[in-house]
């Protein structure tokens, strides 16, 4: 399911209430890495750039969410569900899976553990972040909301430096 509600501006006045996308993804790493970019032209599509700093957050917030549903809320043959939402100022995230055990945790900076930092990533990223149980049926909703900056209109990241310029006798 596709739901559009308002076509965004892109000659860089504020951006009004912007609409809504929700989509269904199977609960594999190929369907976690579809959200991800899905998710990504979408905020594009909306006015938030691919080069500025909430657009990567953003994304890598999608990524995390996908990836804990995929691997921890994942039960065969069910998918998982992805939904955005964006109004004047702030984008919300909404991952759904079928699994009803397993509460969302976020790890310690501490643990000597290679996986479990999702969470702690979202957590530092979102400006609220929380979970409840699905509404109408088994499983749990992961949601991350994300306040953009300069009252709605995203702040682009500073370019990077190219590879000649570093290597210019100064």
């Amino acid at each position: 399911m596709n739901n559009e509600i308002a076509a965004p501006s892109r000659n860089g006045q504020p951006i009004g209430p912007t609409g809504h996308f929700a989509m269904r993804f199977s609960s594999t790493p190929r369907g976690a890495r579809l959200a991800r970019r899905l998710a990504g032209q979408r905020l594009d599509a909306w006015g938030i750039a691919y080069d500025c700093d909430a657009h990567h957050a953003l994304t890598l917030i999608v990524a995390e969410l996908a990836a804990n549903a995929v691997r921890h809320g994942r039960v065969p043959g069910r998918d998982f569900h992805l939904a955005l939402a964006r109004d004047a100022t702030t984008v919300r995230i909404e991952v759904t899976d079928t699994r009803t055990e397993g509460v969302p945790v976020v790890a310690t900076p501490t643990d000597l553990r290679d996986t479990g930092r999702g969470l702690l990533l979202v957590e530092r990223l979102a400006d609220r972040w929380d979970w409840h149980p699905r509404r109408d049926g088994p499983g749990k909703t992961v949601w991350a909301e994300y306040v953009l900056p300069a009252g709605g209109r995203p702040v682009a990241a500073p370019p990077c430096p190219s590879s000649t310029a570093a290597a210019a006798p100064g």
